[in-house]
């Protein structure tokens, strides 16, 4: 299964330094941009990720980026 785009662009989002993440890489969370288990039986898994520090990132959320989970732009692509 192809990843569902979400959102041609990205999501501003606030992490907390220490804290885990996972971002939605199926595109079908309902919690966009992190996952709500709704990949299941996609063969899709969420990312992983710890902030290293508190501070405002950009997630993607076309689900197509090659920098994941973070924006790379390439929503302007597709």
């Amino acid at each position: 299964m192809e990843p569902k785009i979400a959102l041609k662009g990205s999501y501003e989002y606030e992490v907390e330094e220490g804290k885990s993440y996972k971002w939605c890489s199926c595109g079908l969370s309902k919690k966009q941009p992190l996952c709500d288990s709704s990949h299941r039986d996609t063969g899709i898994k969420p990312i992983v990720f710890t902030a290293e520090k508190s501070e405002t990132i950009y997630l993607c959320g076309c689900k197509r980026t090659s920098d994941k989970p973070f924006c790379d732009m390439t929503h302007e692509k597709i």
